[in-house]
């Protein structure tokens, strides 16, 4: 009996199917990206003309702006100090005998699994507790942990890939630990680092349900947008900026993986 997924019906249903799932993913972006440039104030269908109003007067608003700007440097140093540390945990993981290695790589790996929301009241009670006051210091903590699982992710894989006589070849040449990372090992993963970054920039920029609770008196750019939903006269202004961020997003998320995938190529070569 002929498998029904090889069939002619089954291929077709498939590709139905898969038509579905993209369009469920991504018909709200393009109806987003529609009404951005929408000439109403009413994001409603029909659509009363053509204007690049929104975006513009968005370019003008210096709350806006100042959300932005915040969010940026969030992302920065958390995405800094998730790599960092992401490299450290990754190197210890590969190329080091870890106690429990799997116990560590699941507590590593928690931040996937815990609900944001019950990670970010954890933070909360946390910063009340030691005493220190909500700011861009306590988003930037927070954003580290929940991105450094990715950054893992990201490193483990592509230090997987690297032979391990290779680092052992500079230790018998008489090149130190440091100096073998810095001259072997930092090369070969530079890429996986480069991708790990943009993935947790792109995760720390969006972030929402963790930063509402700790964030100080320098909101986030997801929070303003948020806080901004309840006048109507700023939506057609949040709908345009909502768009770019979401155009950027997608384009260093997509550079980011083209960019390992060619140099996994260049490496296997």
């Amino acid at each position: 009996m002929n498998d029904v997924a090889l069939s002619r019906s089954g291929a077709w249903v498939l590709r139905a199917f898969f038509v579905l799932v993209v369009l469920f993913l991504y018909a709200p972006i393009v109806i987003l990206l529609i009404f951005s440039f929408n000439d109403s104030a009413v994001p409603t269908f029909p659509l009363s003309g053509f204007t690049l109003h929104w975006y513009r007067a968005f370019l003008s608003n210096a709350d806006l702006r100042s959300a932005l700007e915040t969010s940026a440097i969030i992302a920065c140093l958390s995405s800094l100090g998730a790599v960092v540390l992401g490299v450290l945990a990754s190197v210890a993981l590969t190329r080091r005998r870890v106690f429990a290695k799997s116990a560590v790589s699941a507590l590593l790996l928690s931040p996937l699994v815990i609900p944001y929301v019950v990670f970010g009241i954890s933070l909360l009670l946390l910063f009340h507790t030691v005493g220190v006051p909500r700011s861009v210091l306590t988003v930037v903590i927070g954003h580290i942990v929940i991105s450094l699982p990715y950054t893992i992710l990201v490193l483990v894989p592509r230090l997987d890939q690297i032979d391990a006589s290779l680092e052992e070849a500079a230790y018998d040449l008489g090149a130190s630990r440091l100096r073998t990372f810095r001259s072997v090992t930092l090369p070969l993963i530079l890429p996986a680092i480069v991708s790990a970054f943009l993935i947790a920039f792109t995760t720390s920029f969006d972030e929402y349900a963790v930063a509402s609770f700790v964030v100080g008196s320098r909101v986030t750019f997801p929070i303003y947008l948020y806080s901004a939903l309840r006048f109507p006269n700023q939506l057609p202004q949040v709908i345009a900026v909502a768009v770019v961020v979401l155009v950027l997003s997608l384009a260093v998320v997509i550079a980011a993986e083209v960019g390992r995938r060619i140099a996994e190529r260049r490496f296997a070569a």
